[in-house]
């Protein structure tokens, strides 16, 4: 007699694999280390004074801030910034000026 082994009942559709594992995280690299270079100290007045239209004498602060600002940034050999503040400072004390020259023509022409 030869003997059949008994036949498992039928459970059904196999479950699914397991989830892969998972990936080690890509190495981060950050901001790296902080930067040392720091606003010129000339640079803001000379935008602020360069922004405000009060008096001649504002304009011309900014005018002479601006420049003393981006000459210490150039020799700074880039430790300092603001070479664009200062700038910004410089055209908006001459265009101040200009607009004082030119109201001044303006109030004794009439």
């Amino acid at each position: 007699m030869t003997a059949t082994p008994p036949q498992e009942p039928d459970r059904g559709p196999a479950p699914p694999p397991p989830p892969p594992a998972p990936q080690p995280a890509a190495p981060s690299y950050g901001a790296g280390a902080p930067s040392t270079s720091k606003t010129n100290g000339f640079a803001i007045p000379s935008l602020i004074l360069g922004i405000i239209p009060c008096t001649g004498i504002t304009s011309i602060l900014a005018i002479v801030f601006g420049f003393i600002a981006r000459n210490q940034i150039e020799q700074s050999g880039g430790r300092q910034q603001g070479s664009g503040m200062a700038l910004a400072g410089i055209i908006l004390g001459f265009v101040w000026i200009g607009l004082t020259v030119v109201y001044w023509i303006a109030v004794i022409a009439s």
